[in-house]
């Protein structure tokens, strides 16, 4: 009777760590709107996933897409995770109960960058950097029809059309990137021209805060594709 009991009781933790192992599947799938290939490892006990804190999880993915940022590839890692188990096991959705550091590295290939184009947090850069260099003019370039990006050596250069009266002119920024802390990127040597009129000095360059939960160690630009590694603050 005490054999049948102790299997009984494993049986039933297995069950529960199975369907813990699924709702944190699915947390990680509902964060993205698409993904092709996503794998993930958890590295906990029976006894650790019961308690709602996972010491470590690894996942990779291609081709996701998130708040319309398509990633070609990223690969993470993340630990000491706490989560609501208690809530999992009542059917309720996952949560997570604290801020997670997360580490990894991402690669976005020039193709996924354009089809990033129409994504409001990309459309909303983009715009934020125009108002911040020409203020001026800017006004009299909306609406704008971003067309492509292409990623040479260190240098992105962003093409669109401007529609108005049925006239259509074309609008090209370049620039250089790089890294000046963990937080902030800088972009320089930008160019703004706007039917072929250069309407800024080479010398331009401006600021961007990704604020205090982004760290990042390494960021390259090379022809057709990007690089990143670093960490970020995963809040609950």
């Amino acid at each position: 009777m005490p054999e049948q009991n102790f299997s009984t009781k494993a049986n039933k933790i297995r069950i529960i760590t199975q369907v813990l192992t699924t709702a944190l599947k699915l947390w990680l799938r509902s964060q993205v709107s698409q993904v092709s290939q996503l794998e993930v490892e958890i590295q906990a006990s029976d006894r650790q996933i019961l308690s709602g804190r996972i010491p470590a999880v690894s996942i990779f993915a291609t081709h996701a897409v998130y708040q319309g940022l398509h990633i070609t590839q990223i690969q993470i890692a993340a630990e000491n995770i706490q989560i609501n188990v208690g809530s999992v096991l009542k059917g309720q959705p996952l949560r997570l109960l604290e801020t997670v550091p997360v580490v990894g590295e991402l690669l976005v290939d020039e193709k996924d960058l354009n089809y990033s184009l129409s994504s409001d947090l990309l459309s909303n850069a983009f715009k934020d950097v125009l108002v911040q260099l020409l203020p001026e003019n800017f006004a009299k370039f909306q609406p704008i029809n971003w067309q492509k990006i292409l990623l040479e050596n260190n240098q992105i250069i962003l093409c669109g059309i401007r529609v108005a009266n049925g006239e259509t002119t074309p609008l090209e920024i370049s620039m250089a990137l790089q890294l000046l802390s963990g937080h902030e990127l800088q972009l320089t040597k930008i160019q703004i021209k706007h039917n072929q009129e250069t309407l800024t000095e080479e010398n331009y360059a401006y600021n961007i805060d990704l604020g205090s939960d982004v760290d990042i160690q390494e960021l390259t630009l090379l022809p057709g594709k990007l690089k990143c590694r670093g960490r970020i603050n995963v809040n609950p």
